[in-house]
């Protein structure tokens, strides 16, 4: 049984240990969080995750691997936080406001994730492998949002949400949720908010 460093308690290892699958996976999305793409490492991850290095490699033979799974993995928990997000609207609800809202989760409470989403993102760019997660993402985007407004305004807004979060990202100072909603509000055909 290994010690855990972080916690003291012990970890069983092998097939006693049925989690360390989504430990390696969850640990390759943090030091993508923190270090980007190119600090991707099996020994980072390993380390992260609190597991000998031979775990990362077992189950994620190659850097190509570990990329795959923690962009499925990423994309997975943001396409559930922002289905749950549509759910939890009203059917009245004003769409555009609630919209910039979500753009401004993403930079504040989300930060960590999103950054994390977005490196990987981006990486699909150099990782044909990639690919699929970041399409699954888009189509996610696309119909969640299209079911709010229609499937042609989901299909721009998709796209927009994802810009606007990127650049409102690197923008200093970050644009307010007023300002974004303003410009949601264009895209979507209206004036802004007066």
């Amino acid at each position: 049984m290994a010690v855990s460093s972080n916690t003291g308690q012990r970890r069983a290892r092998g097939p006693n240990d049925p989690g360390r699958r989504d430990r390696i996976a969850e640990a390759a999305i943090r030091i993508v969080a923190e270090r980007g793409v190119p600090g991707l490492t099996h020994r980072a991850v390993a380390a992260a995750a609190d597991v000998p290095v031979g775990s990362t490699t077992y189950h994620f033979a190659t850097l190509d691997d570990l990329l795959s799974v923690a962009l499925h993995e990423a994309s997975q928990r943001n396409i559930a936080q922002i289905r749950e997000w549509a759910d939890d609207l009203a059917p009245d609800a004003d769409f555009a406001a609630e919209l910039a809202a979500l753009v401004r989760l993403q930079l504040d409470s989300r930060h960590s994730a999103t950054t994390a989403a977005y490196d990987l993102y981006v990486a699909a760019l150099h990782y044909p492998s990639l690919r699929s997660a970041s399409a699954a993402w888009d189509e996610a985007l696309a119909e969640i949002f299209g079911s709010r407004t229609d499937p042609e305004m989901g299909r721009i807004l998709a796209p927009l949400f994802a810009g606007l979060v990127l650049q409102a990202s690197l923008a200093d100072p970050s644009p307010s949720r007023r300002q974004l909603e303003a410009w949601i509000r264009r895209a979507m055909g209206g004036s802004p908010a007066p």
